[in-house]
């Protein structure tokens, strides 16, 4: 069980490194733009901002190989973006300091500028001995109610320990 526990924690440093430094890169500029044709179909971008507070829960699988973890994710949305967020995360560390990589999904259910709905964030996330490059976008065709058509990314700031987003992002409607 310690080693489990010390498995965990230490997926979850990396994880909070990881997402510190990839959104230091993506603030810099080193960031995946929406590809050219979802902005065609989406029309005219919109951004949101705002803050978010996260609770990463590990799980012990018995898979027996220590470098992978999963996580599930639960946020608060608070901003242009009010509303929670559920998700699984799933990580690989490596042998080599501040090296590692992840993907998550996550459902939002909210409202955003008014808009009520839900949509899917997929994240793809890999750094490499400490140059994070972070991707998360929304799972076309994933909006519902008001939020159908939804398209768009997201970039994550991590400062003194408090998360703010930004979010780029078009509706179809």
């Amino acid at each position: 069980m310690a080693d489990e526990l010390k498995r965990a924690l230490t997926t979850i440093v990396v994880i909070c490194l990881f997402v510190a430094l990839g959104s230091r890169a993506n603030s810099l500029g080193a960031h995946t733009p929406i590809p050219t044709t979802l902005q065609k179909e989406a029309g005219m971008m919109n951004h949101s901002s705002g803050t978010f507070e996260v609770k990463l829960t590990p799980h012990s699988d018995k898979a027996g190989d220590k470098t992978l973890g999963r996580i599930t994710i639960d946020k608060q949305w608070q901003g242009d973006l009010e509303g929670t967020s559920k998700g699984e995360m799933l990580t690989a560390g490596t042998a080599v300091k501040d090296s590692a990589g992840y993907v998550a999904i996550e459902t939002v259910t909210g409202t955003l500028k008014g808009r009520k709905g839900t949509f899917v964030l997929q994240h793809s996330g890999i750094m490499t001995r400490g140059q994070g490059q972070l991707t998360i976008i929304v799972v076309p065709d994933s909006g519902t109610d008001q939020l159908e058509g939804l398209t768009g990314k997201m970039t994550i700031k991590i400062e003194n320990g408090k998360h703010f987003y930004d979010f780029e992002y078009a509706l179809a409607h």
